[in-house]
């Protein structure tokens, strides 16, 4: 799956191994290493549904994103690239179909 980014600073912060470590820690910049590699090795977003991180769609204000654990309490928050996202028969988003993501941030939204 294609793995973009919301802005130039964020990638930068999540790409760069000093910038990662600086802001999450050892652990923390292990695991969003980690679940990018996952997201970037996954055809689409379905197969992410099988991997360690309990990738789930967002609802309320959030609703259209989707998240990933990293390390507890942070989550990595992101989106479908296509803008209207894939949809299925009954409306909800097809996750098959989603082939390219934006990491919007991590955040601990709790």
């Amino acid at each position: 799956m294609e793995v973009l980014f919301a802005t130039k600073k964020l990638q930068r912060q999540l790409t760069e191994t000093a910038r990662l470590q600086r802001a999450f820690g050892a652990t923390g910049s292990k695991k969003i290493s980690l679940r990018l590699q996952q997201m970037q090795a996954a055809p689409s977003l379905e197969d992410m549904r099988f991997l360690p991180g309990r990738c789930h769609e967002l609802s309320g204000d959030r609703k259209g994103t989707l998240a990933v654990d990293v390390e507890h309490p942070h989550r990595l928050v992101f989106r479908p690239t296509d803008n209207p996202p894939p949809l299925g028969a009954e409306g909800g988003l097809d996750w098959s179909r989603v082939e390219s993501v934006t990491v919007n941030e991590v955040v601990d939204y709790h």
